[in-house]
C-alpha cells in the first residue's frame, strides 16, 4: 500500500492533556501520544469521539534531547480537529497554526 501522509511521522511518546471540545460536557484526559509529524498526532486512548470532534491539546515535551523540538519547551493551547478513531486511539489534524515549524522539514 503506497504511503499518502504528505509529512514524517515521529514514534514518539509524549505527555498530553486532552480536552474535547463539545456541547455536553468537558472531557480531559491525560494520555500520550504514539507518534507526532508537522500537521497532527495520534493519541494513544480507548476513548472514542464523534469524527470531527474540536479538541484543546497541551504537549509537555520532556527535554532538549529532541533535536526536533529545541527551541520548544512546551505546546499549550493547539487545537485541532479528530480526523479518524480506531481500537488504539484518535487521529488529530493540527489547526495550521498550530503545525510544528521544527517537524516540517525533516
Amino acid at each position: 500500500m503506497k504511503e499518502r501522509r504528505q509529512y514524517a511521522r515521529f514514534n514518539i511518546s509524549l505527555p498530553v492533556r486532552l480536552e474535547a471540545l463539545t456541547l455536553d460536557t468537558k472531557k480531559v484526559l491525560d494520555l500520550n501520544t504514539r507518534d507526532i509529524s508537522f500537521s497532527g498526532v495520534f493519541i494513544n486512548t480507548l476513548t472514542s469521539f464523534p469524527e470531527g470532534t474540536r479538541f484543546i491539546l497541551d504537549f509537555t515535551l520532556p527535554s532538549d534531547n529532541l533535536k526536533e523540538f529545541k527551541d520548544i519547551k512546551s505546546l499549550k493551547g493547539c487545537a485541532g480537529s479528530m480526523i479518524r478513531f480506531d481500537s488504539n486511539g484518535i487521529a488529530i489534524q493540527f489547526d495550521k497554526e498550530c503545525q510544528i515549524q521544527g517537524l516540517k522539514a525533516l
